[in-house]
């Protein structure tokens, strides 16, 4: 991109630069009204790899995991901060010339916006780049917290070396400036208030660190050391990264490694488009989510919409999935949109791909799919024009966009349980922030932020799982390092019980925790779900919701909003969280009582649920281990309950849905 064009896009992010092509979209409801990408899908080889040897291919595709994984080991182990250190809320990815993701063990940010604005041509080795601008990512960076570090690859004789991959690390840092500590201000009605925006620059070059970048960055964080020992650690570990990936390329020679990652890529469409797409019939189908609270205005039903259509094998543009968002609601006054339709929508397309794998012969065939760019060619998006929540208009805040990008990728998996008779898994809810802040005993300021997960879906075949984070590898903080360096004790740390929705597959579990304060502090929270539940499917139930309780049976008792800053509490009072529970597959009269007991048992349903829920009469006591139901009694009881009607709601969304939907108890498209 010619200088012109860096300043058109920096002065206005997300408008057309001057040698921008093709229709944008403005005037209607289908494309993004943004500019198409400029690295369209390609391939690196005339025969997109059908040539390659087999068993090299699997050499090739082994060697990229253990890279991949290797520059994650390093980050982990050389990092500082907790949120990257120990709840490893970081990913890395590796991505071809063409800029293509070659890895697909998780979702990665993309190279599009480096590629944009510094001609691969001139790169160097040794060279670094950096971002975090939500509005100059081409879609790839959500929030300001997460930082991004790019590392090129290099191959061939000496003279003669040219970039032949990218080595990527993305990761959400604990603070880089912004109107509160963490960088996520519940209440920003603008992205200047989140924090500082960084546009793609490089950071080291060939070799030599930018301190004067780097220290432009730390001054603006609450917690500077920590962001300079993270960085370091990314960008060391990509450096590091791209050494491996280059032996990669001498061992084997270019034009052979290029031939593999075509082959890895296709490999994957195919695949997709055989056991994936074929379960999916030929047809259209809508449905819709919501989140509840933007952190300015009241509660209120914000709409998700896809409308999925399935496309034959004759289409003319070919077999496919086409997502419509239209009739998305506007973007939000609060920080809860999400920046999707820049580059065709490339890094949501790689997102919500995930999902899909739900349709796979088997769980165990489901883990063994990858998502990497072979997804791209099967999956059409078509975006609502500027001003809404997946399309916002510069400088709508972003940094809790993850209510738009996690209930997309329920609503993706509602579309298509319409679509399939229900067989896909019910909702869940897996990503919130909630922490403590202020200074410690010895009066040293401190940020304690924690990404705590919460139950699975259930699943046609089986229950969901507990306490689940949709980040790999993501976890909670570990009491023993938590209690060692900040001024609280965690009383207890255990599942929440009934969180899970009631279904013949029951929902995974939440957490609880309780903390304890030993000195005031403020407590923050970024999270959903704490009025609309994770619904249920085919006659399963909601899961419960997230909760926030201070001083829990204390002469302060209080519920604390889901989205909150700063609320106080005084040293001796305890925070309890309970997140929120998946919802439950199937009617819950049809669960065998013999599962029921043995969830009393172990205390993941309470007794009266089990009668309440479950129409289980239970006998025998917990205490004497002599628990168990009373099989007559059961079906009796069973058999006074409602028969579940042909045109009941085929999803259950839990009495939050009426508070905010004046008093209905489901919306339109849940029926069948």
């Amino acid at each position: 991109m010619c200088l012109s064009c860096q300043t058109a896009a920096v002065q206005n992010p997300g408008a057309p630069t001057p040698h921008d092509t093709g229709d944008t979209g403005d005037t209607g409801d289908t494309g993004s009204r943004r500019a198409p990408t400029q690295f369209p899908f390609g391939t690196l080889t005339g025969d997109a790899g059908r040539s390659a040897d087999p068993v090299l291919v699997e050499i090739v595709q082994g060697s990229l995991a253990a890279v991949e994984h290797e520059v994650e080991t390093a980050i982990a182990r050389t990092s500082r901060s907790p949120m990257i250190r120990d709840a490893h809320d970081f990913r890395a990815g590796i991505h071809d010339r063409l800029l293509r993701k070659l890895t697909g063990r998780s979702y990665s940010a993309l190279v599009h916006p480096v590629a944009r604005d510094f001609p691969i041509e001139e790169m160097k080795e040794g060279d670094v780049f950096f971002h975090n601008d939500v509005y100059l990512s081409e879609g790839g960076i959500g929030h300001l917290p997460d930082l991004c570090v790019t590392v090129p690859v290099f191959a061939g004789p000496e003279g003669e070396r040219r970039v032949v991959a990218f080595i990527q690390a993305f990761g959400h840092h604990d603070d880089i400036g912004g109107a509160v500590p963490g960088s996520m201000p519940s209440h920003a009605t603008s992205v200047f208030e989140e924090g500082l925006a960084v546009p793609p620059i490089k950071l080291w070059d060939a070799g030599v660190p930018n301190r004067s970048a780097l220290t432009i960055m730390t001054r603006n964080s609450r917690m500077p050391e920590s962001l300079a020992a993270d960085l370091d650690a990314e960008c060391s570990a990509c450096l590091m990264g791209a050494r491996r990936l280059g032996e990669l390329f001498d061992r084997y020679g270019i034009e052979t490694v290029e031939s593999c990652f075509d082959a890895v890529i296709d490999r994957s469409t195919q695949t997709y488009r055989r056991e994936i797409l074929s379960k999916i019939p030929v047809g259209t189908w809508t449905w819709e989510d919501y989140a509840e609270h933007d952190g300015v205005d009241d509660p209120k039903l914000h709409t998700q919409r896809i409308t999925l259509t399935r496309t034959a094998a004759d289409d003319p543009e070919g077999e496919r999935l086409v997502l419509d968002f239209a009739g998305t609601s506007p973007q939000a006054k609060g920080p809860i949109n999400h920046c999707g339709d820049y580059s065709d929508g490339v890094f949501l397309k790689k997102w919500l791909a995930p999902i899909l794998r739900n349709l796979a012969d088997t769980p165990e065939r489901m883990a063994e799919l990858d998502v990497n760019e072979g997804v791209v060619p099967l999956i059409d998006m078509r975006f609502p024009p500027p001003g809404t929540l997946l399309t916002p208009v510069f400088p709508a805040p972003t940094n809790a966009r993850t209510f738009v990008i996690l209930r997309l990728l329920g609503v993706l998996a509602g579309v298509i349980a319409k679509a399939v008779d229900g067989k896909m898994p019910a909702d869940q809810e897996t990503i919130r922030y909630t922490g403590v802040y202020g200074e410690d005993l010895e009066g040293r300021s401190y940020l304690m932020r924690e990404v705590l997960g919460g139950g699975s879906g259930g699943r046609y075949y089986a229950d969901g799982e507990d306490t689940i984070h949709v980040v790999p590898d993501s976890r909670n903080l570990p009491t023993e390092f938590t209690e060692s360096r900040f001024p609280f004790v965690v009383e207890s740390l255990g599942l929440a019980k009934d969180s899970g929705g009631a279904g013949k597959f029951r929902g995974g579990l939440g957490y609880e925790k309780h903390i304890r304060m030993l000195k005031d502090a403020n407590f923050m929270s970024i999270a959903d779900r704490s009025i609309l539940a994770c619904w249920g499917v085919k006659g399963g139930k909601a899961g419960k919701p997230f909760q926030v309780t201070i001083d829990p049976g204390g002469p302060n008792e209080r519920e604390v909003d889901a989205l909150a800053d700063a609320e106080p509490v005084q040293a001796g009072e305890t925070i309890r969280i309970r997140t929120t529970g998946g919802g439950g597959w199937g009617n819950p009269l049809e669960r065998d009582p013999a599962l029921v007991v043995r969830d009393v048992v172990w205390r993941k349903v309470s007794a009266e649920a089990a009668l309440a829920d479950y129409g289980v009469v239970l006998t025998g006591s917990l205490d004497d281990d002599s628990l168990g139901h009373d099989a007559a009694a059961t079906e009796a009881e069973r058999a006074t309950r409602p028969v579940p009607a042909e045109d009941d709601a085929f999803f259950d969304r839990g009495p939050g849905y009426g508070v905010l939907a004046g008093g209905a108890a489901a919306a339109a498209v849940d029926i069948r």
